[in-house]
């Protein structure tokens, strides 16, 4: 398999238009043509993981966390990341991150920790705007369901759990072509008046040219009557952090253990208990103290998330259990999302965790 077959998989499967402006997700080092055996997942990227996957003959890293973040100007070796990527290139080991955009992704990291603790009935917290579109099409009452089924196909008209998602309505269209035409039906020179359906779906926006093109392939006209509106739509099914319940509430002492014990978290840091149970908890991979408001307004009796600052913990009194447990052990079971898309897609391909600790943070 070469590896651009594997990147092309992962950037439309954890779509790269999801990630936010300043991150960096997706191929960052390797020739795509390249052919490829093995793959090593990793949350970060440091020289030991680099040394592990030389020996474990993997040629390509998939993390979590981008190697290449801020601007690389030179490779001297100085720095730390200089050091990796020069260790990288030298050994033709290709880097490929999926970091933000796993972040907000349906089956994301927030979603991973939620189900690692037990939660039920899990909704994203913060969901996105500004995803979604509206396709609006003509089509000739014979060629319904040929132009219908070819945009489901390619992933439009899905609705949170629904797919297949369209409405249709009936009209007269008109047109008159000219003599440099084909037209499907009149003549030329001739106004020609046409039964057709107006239909309308809706699609991720990273899936405009995937269905732009599935519609120019299998519409009849030579020139194609179709309009694509930008939605403001908040989409249910993507966005930061998450909220479940569990099936029987806990203690806020019992919650503290279980995610002490679930996240091997060694300094579990913690607002003052409000002295209520906790029946719905909200969740948010790594640094989501933005997120914090939120949690407390959806009605969560807990708050899990990392990189809390001080004065966080104060709002965070009486109204909710504010609890960090560390931006590394939050993530660290990103790797296992990434296995699980890449097995799905190539199951006969080689995939292995790195086994590597490559949390920066240490506990006295």
């Amino acid at each position: 398999m070469k590896l651009k077959d594997l990147c092309s998989y992962l950037d439309s499967a954890v779509p790269l238009s999801f990630q936010e402006g300043y991150d960096n997700s997706g191929l960052q080092i390797g020739l795509p043509e390249r052919e490829i055996s093995s793959v090593m997942i990793t949350l970060d990227i440091t020289e030991e993981v680099i040394h592990e996957a030389i020996g474990h003959k993997c040629d390509v890293l998939v993390s979590h966390h981008p190697l290449i973040f801020n601007s690389v100007k030179r490779l001297t070796g100085k720095s730390f990341t200089e050091r990796i990527l020069f260790e990288a290139v030298k050994n033709d080991i290709a880097v490929y991150s999926a970091h933000t955009n796993l972040d907000v992704f349906r089956n994301g990291v927030s979603r991973k920790m939620a189900e690692k603790i037990g939660l039920e009935e899990i909704n994203v917290l913060s969901p996105s705007e500004n995803r979604l579109l509206k396709l609006v099409v003509y089509i000739p009452e014979s060629h319904l369901e040929i132009v219908r089924n070819a945009l489901f196909e390619a992933g439009a008209g899905v609705i949170a759990n629904y797919d297949q998602c369209g409405f249709t309505s009936s009209g007269t269209g008109s047109f008159r072509a000219s003599e440099k035409t084909k037209p499907f039906r009149g003549e030329k020179g001739k106004i020609h008046f046409e039964k057709e359906i107006r239909f309308e779906t809706i699609l991720f926006s990273h899936l405009k040219d995937k269905v732009t093109k599935a519609l120019l392939d299998v519409h009849p006209y030579e020139e194609v009557a179709y309009d694509l509106y930008s939605l403001e739509n908040k989409n249910a099914e993507i966005g930061l952090g998450c909220i479940g319940k569990f099936h029987d509430p806990v203690s806020e002492n019992d919650f503290l253990k279980l995610v002490s014990s679930v996240f091997d978290a060694k300094g579990v840091r913690y607002s003052k208990p409000t002295g209520k149970p906790v029946r719905r908890a909200a969740l948010c991979g790594g640094s989501g103290a933005s997120l914090l408001n939120l949690a407390i307004s959806s009605g969560a009796e807990a708050f899990l998330t990392a990189d809390i600052k001080y004065h966080d913990f104060f709002n965070a009194e009486n109204k909710i259990l504010l609890v960090d447990a560390g931006h590394f052990e939050t993530e660290k079971f990103s790797g296992e999302i990434l296995k699980d898309l890449i097995i799905k897609k190539f199951p006969k391909f080689a995939v292995r965790f790195s086994e590597i600790n490559t949390n920066p943070i240490n506990y006295f």
